[in-house]
């Protein structure tokens, strides 16, 4: 059996234990180490001379060992090993803490290039811990060293020797699947060159290419297979929903539908007048009146017969969409259950019992409608609003609780037509592209810095008066223990790093921003905080008892706030076009004037105009093709991101980013096309292996 099929075992030095480790990280065959790729690389090649080097950061530095390294036992269990290095510039002491084998480590009078932090103290440098590595001639040292992703059981060293090791049996086991016409019509390297690339960079320039090829391979074989899937005849056998007169419903709005409103239900209606499942995506604008829609889609569902499911993200959007759809729909003799997480035992308890008995037609709620003992009497139609921040898995789980269920899925990102009859494969789409009347024009500002006591004047005007305020940062902290590294997310970006403004982060803007304005009531919510405590910060801040929230785009889509009236959006050259244009959808939703004001110092040329547009237009349409003109798909391909093609295991993308490759991505698919209409998968059988294996192991995923 080859090396790249056999069990992880087959590595020198794994044995159980360390197999268990390896399968924590999704790994069990040798060969699945060729695709763990490193998440960073410490950038060792930058060699500074001590009196060059930044103290606080980590650093590269060429010294002489200087004197023998000398190991003192300061109590049991702790030893401390030091010795000094120099370079042409000055003396630094290193210390070792706990490594009593690094005491015949280094000679006197031998070169070696050290990586950590420096520190300074009564004017001396010093290093602790540092990574270090002889200096020979005879081979230079990599300038990238790989961090890889990793468990408890599973050092750095580990890892690279094994992959060492399966890519050196790769060399003569592994196939390039990617037929040569397409790899050398895009300029990429051959397979193996790539995973040695991305494994183990001889410089920069090796590291962007080997990523340009591995993230082109993911975004052709997601292109072939959701093409190939797309031709597949859909399943029949869904419930047919022909009684679909809406007069009773329609007399109970009080207003008259867009007609972009009803074009859309027409489409969804006409989906549900066969046996064929429904797998419809409905795109509008922040406030374009989607829920209607769906809420058309509910009621004819359950005049059918039917139960519905309504599935959200957050559990105070779900208790949102229940406020505003039940009133609406019990009057026409609907019953509405809610079941959150939040929910006691007992009331879920009787919830899941309402349902399974089918003494409930419309069932709204979150990811809580997917969890075991969730079981429907009749389930024909699942409704998931913000589709993007669902994985495939959970939409999934909750469709195949019905039978041949029919979908539809919504999303508040406004696409150009051409990229979402691209991105969306075999997804048929309904756009609403009309607000409705009444809604007011929210003014739009681009500002710098130098405008920030300004800002923070208007800040407590708006407070002042009524208002609240949301505030948005790119981050939600400071950089970890990986500061310096460069990220294999950002290698190859058209940004240098030099044109990027400082990021704020909401935690430290918090602090900030409460210590300038302490009058104020300030609070935070970000991505990373349980969902409990997320929903408990917005809970308040809807309820106007915070004046101030700063965050991450965790609320680009939520809870609906009438009171909000001013958007402020630091460093927004950061963020897209569309994702800008969903943030300012946050304000402007209630009868108070409203205010965007857009952050940045950018000096690049690109960024300012995206950020003038913004100033310009309210059409969500027109942004989008605006930012695809200026910056590329990226920004709104990320509501899809979760929509195709995904690993085993849950987890995204190995290193292709459906965002910033964009470009890469429409050449994928052009690719693809060509490729599919010119010869068949028959003709390169471990391109088709490799695809099958997609299409079988994502079969619910991209149907």
């Amino acid at each position: 059996m080859s090396l790249l099929k056999s069990p992880i075992t087959a590595l020198h030095g794994v044995g159980a234990v360390r197999a268990e480790a390896y399968r924590r990280l999704g790994i069990c065959e040798a060969g699945d180490l060729m695709w763990h790729f490193p998440r960073s690389y410490e950038n060792r090649g930058d060699v500074k001379t001590l009196v060059e080097a930044t103290v606080g950061e980590k650093q590269a530095l060429v010294l002489t060992v200087a004197t023998k390294p000398t190991l003192a036992r300061i109590r049991r269990g702790f030893t401390i090993l030091k010795f000094r290095a120099f370079d042409a510039t000055g003396t630094c002491e290193m210390v070792y803490y706990n490594q009593d084998f690094l005491k015949n480590a280094f000679s006197v009078g031998e070169e070696y290039r050290f990586y950590g932090k420096l520190e300074q103290k009564a004017g001396r440098f010093g290093m602790s811990s540092a990574a270090w590595e002889p200096t020979r001639a005879a081979r230079p040292l990599a300038p990238l060293f790989p961090v890889y992703p990793s468990v408890d059981g599973l050092s750095q060293k580990q890892i690279k020797s094994g992959v060492h090791e399966v890519l050196s049996a790769a060399e003569s086991e592994l196939s390039d699947y990617l037929p040569d016409e397409i790899r050398l019509k895009n300029r990429l390297p051959a397979l193996l060159t790539a995973l040695r690339g991305i494994h183990m960079p001889e410089s920069y320039a090796d590291l962007i290419a080997a990523k340009r090829r591995l993230v082109y391979d993911e975004l052709f074989l997601f292109a072939l297979a959701l093409r190939l899937s797309a031709k597949r005849e859909r399943k029949t056998g869904a419930p047919v929903f022909d009684k679909n007169d809406l007069s009773p419903f329609l007399a109970l709005l009080p207003y008259r539908l867009t007609g972009a409103q009803s074009r859309a239900i027409g489409d969804i209606l006409a989906d549900m007048a066969t046996n064929t499942p429904m797998n419809r995506i409905l795109v509008g604008d922040v406030g374009s009146g989607k829920t209607v829609c769906a809420a058309a889609a509910l009621y004819v569902a359950v005049k059918n017969g039917y139960q519905a499911a309504l599935m959200v993200p957050t559990e105070i959007l779900a208790r949102q969409h229940a406020a505003d759809l039940a009133p609406l729909l019990e009057r026409l003799g609907i019953r509405v259950t809610l079941l959150l997480g939040a929910l006691t035992e007992k009331q879920k308890r009787l919830a899941r019992e309402t349902v399974a008995a089918g003494e409930t037609d419309v069932v709204i709620g979150t990811q809580a409608l997917i969890s075991e003992g969730v079981e429907f009497a009749s389930l024909g139609l699942v409704v998931i609003d913000e589709q993007h921040r669902f994985g495939v898995n959970q939409r999934a789980w909750l469709t195949e609780k019905g039978k041949h269920v029919h979908t539809l899925v919504m999303s508040a990102t406004p696409i150009p037509r051409t990229l979402a009859l691209t991105v969306y494969g075999g997804l048929d789409i309904s756009r609403i592209d009309e607000m409705p009347p009444g809604r007011q024009k929210v003014d739009t500002f681009f500002v710098g810095e130098s405008y920030r006591e300004r800002l923070e004047a208007f800040i407590r005007k708006q407070v002042t008066e009524g208002g609240s305020v949301y505030i948005v940062c790119p981050a939600v902290e400071e950089r970890d223990e990986e500061e310096g590294n460069l990220l294999l997310s950002e290698i190859g970006e058209l940004v240098l790093p030099e044109q990027k403004t400082p990021l704020k982060s909401a935690v430290e803007y918090t602090k900030e921003l409460s210590e300038r304005l302490p009058e104020l009531r300030i609070s935070f919510v970000h991505g990373k905080m349980k969902s409990a405590d997320k929903d408990k910060v917005m809970r308040a801040f809807a309820a106007g008892e915070i004046d101030v929230l700063v965050s991450t785009t965790v609320i680009e889509v939520g809870v609906n706030v009438p009171n909000a009236s001013l958007m402020i959006v630091e460093n927004a050259d950061r963020f897209g076009l569309s994702q800008l244009h969903q943030l300012r959808g946050r304000v402007g939703r209630g009868t108070r004037k409203s205010y965007c004001v857009l952050v940045s110092d950018t000096k690049g040329e690109n960024a300012t105009k995206r950020l003038k547009t913004m100033c310009a237009t309210n059409d969500g349409y027109e942004i989008a093709e605006t930012d695809l003109k200026l910056r590329g798909p990226g920004d709104f391909l990320r509501p899809m991101a979760n929509m195709g093609i995904r690993q085993s295991g849950g987890t995204d993308f190995r290193i292709a980013d459906l965002c910033e490759d964009g470009d890469m991505l429409l050449g994928a698919f052009s690719d693809a096309e060509k490729f599919l209409s010119e010869q068949t998968l028959a003709d390169h059988p471990v391109l088709s292996e490799k695809v099958q294996s997609m299409l079988a192991e994502n079969e619910t995923k991209i149907n």
